[in-house]
């Protein structure tokens, strides 16, 4: 947000690019390097960018959630058991973790913006050909949800890293829990649009038809009105971030295998995953057959099936998800004053905190409906806590040359281990105790319901996950400012070795000092 005033440069001045600068006296010796040229953007500006990056995340996370809105008119349709609409799920999380690591190395390396763009066009054009689809080419409509991960993967890689260099210290950590609380919005209102469009219009498919509308839209205000900061601006780590030799990328992922708050953070946040996953795409089903299995709703044997849980179910994963994640960043301000660990053991607290709410939300569905949902909305309130409280734990433990990298890696993990198969395995669990059983509704509301309790030993785990991430948080943190944190020592020192006068005027940050 603020940069320093450029030094005057020589007649004789050599261009370090990105606007460094290096003085060469009439004796040969080289003087010290001057401020960085600057980089600069007004407030405005920056909080307007933040908003579009925000309004995009919210149609994002639409698209996650927007078939599990009408899910039950899509097995229908294409005539698919749960394990099949299960791997609906599985195929976009799938390639969106195999796309990450690559959307994270260009986002390192080159303009995020055009990465951002290609990621819009992406998953718009693919949900948009998806609506035309007939029921005859079932295995078209998953290949149609792969390319939408694919489209995600860039989005969900960069648009953090791009806060990372507008914002810093408190209030990157207010932008990214607004970023953040988008998620649960944005899921929230997905389940809302897919289950109301399909219900006004009687078409399941019109869903698909209304959000590239609003994505086109993203997209020119991506284009005019967001800028492609430098690498770590906000933090005026300009030498580190810009100068000197550039790792490799698996010399990057070295980095980032040793950072143990890195490595412990992300195992935390990928069990939150596992379960949202799960949660997220079976449980308007869930609730269905639970209202059925009180006498309040009847079978669904043909399209359009009642659409009244994905819409109760969105208006809690809003509501909560707003509180949760307003609740998250504010306990971890504040509590950050008392104890530099807050941020994660406030992520252990409201994991082992959700993991009862779970189970008795589960437990309770076929006695009472209404204890049903308050645990459930307990339980999703204390999730969302976490979401921006996370980002900012990455952020401030991983150099800024690195963190499209990090988020890249940390997409990969999370949907590896977590939602990429918990959808796909909770829906084959539920199908084999089923077939084991009578075929009745009841047997079947248990089957799913029995199914969903793994998911309460996950947040546990989770919880514990991050009990060992404030073990290393303060070294981690200390770590990122040091120059030459990340860099590749012996690679580096070879360079000094040959050149060292070359080498030293590159500005590389152990022999130059950072921007002050």
């Amino acid at each position: 947000m603020e940069s320093e005033k450029p030094g005057p440069e020589g007649p004789q001045g050599r261009s370090l690019g990105q606007g460094w600068h290096l003085g060469v006296r009439g004796s040969g010796e080289y003087s010290p390097p001057s401020s960085p040229a600057p980089w600069s953007l007004p407030r405005w500006r920056a909080y307007l960018a933040a908003a579009v990056l925000c309004y995009i995340n919210l149609l994002n996370y639409m698209n996650w959630f927007i078939i599990a809105g009408v899910l039950l008119d899509v097995q229908k349709f294409f005539h698919i058991s749960d394990s099949k609409a299960g791997l609906l799920q599985t195929v976009f999380i799938g390639c969106l973790l195999l796309s990450a690591p690559v959307f994270g190395y260009l986002g390192d390396r080159h303009s995020r913006k055009v990465t951002l763009s290609v990621g819009i066009i992406l998953w718009s054009g693919a949900g948009l050909s998806s609506s035309f689809i007939s029921p005859s080419h079932a295995w078209l409509f998953f290949l149609s949800r792969g390319v939408v991960g694919i489209g995600t993967a860039s989005y969900s890689t960069i648009a953090p890293t791009v806060l990372g260099d507008l914002f810093v210290r408190d209030q990157r950590t207010c932008v990214l829990a607004i970023f953040y609380l988008f998620i649960p919005v944005g899921s929230g209102l997905g389940y809302v649009l897919g289950s109301a469009v399909a219900e006004l219009s009687g078409n399941w498919r019109w869903a698909l038809r209304i959000t590239p509308c609003l994505e086109a839209v993203a997209l020119i205000l991506l284009l005019v009105l967001v800028p492609d900061p430098p690498r770590g601006a906000a933090e005026k780590q300009g030498v580190v971030a810009l100068g000197g030799l550039r790792n490799s990328w698996w010399e990057d992922i070295r980095y980032l295998w040793r950072n143990q708050s890195f490595v412990w953070s992300t195992l935390g946040v990928t069990a939150m995953a596992f379960v949202t996953g799960a949660l997220g795409f079976w449980i308007p089903k869930f609730l269905f057959e639970a209202r059925v299995v009180h006498g309040l709703q009847l079978p669904c044997f043909q399209e359009p099936c009642s659409s009244q849980d994905s819409l109760i179910f969105g208006a809690l994963t809003v509501g909560t998800g707003i509180i949760g994640v307003i609740l998250g960043a504010k306990a971890s301000s504040t509590y950050k004053k008392v104890n530099p660990r807050a941020e994660p053991l406030i992520c252990a607290s409201s994991l082992l905190a959700a993991a009862p709410c779970i189970y008795l939300a589960l437990i309770l569905a076929p006695i009472t409906l209404l204890g049903c949902y308050v645990f459930l909305a307990l339980g999703e309130l204390l999730l969302s806590c976490n979401w921006a409280v996370v980002a900012d734990i990455l952020l401030s433990v991983v150099v800024p040359r690195c963190r499209g990298t990090a988020e890249a890696l940390q997409i990969t993990v999370i949907h590896v281990l977590g939602d990429a198969g918990s959808p796909y395995l909770t829906g084959l669990i539920s199908s084999a105790l089923r077939a084991a059983r009578p075929d009745s509704y009841l047997q079947r509301f248990l089957s799913l319901q029995q199914s969903f309790l793994c998911c309460v030993f996950a947040i546990a785990l989770g919880g514990g996950c991050f009990l060992l991430t404030a073990l290393y948080l303060e070294r981690d943190q200390a770590q990122v400012g040091q120059p030459g944190t990340g860099t590749s020592t012996p690679r580096m020192h070879a360079r000094l070795r040959a050149d060292p006068v070359g080498a030293k005027s590159t500005g590389h940050p152990l022999h130059e000092p950072l921007a002050s």
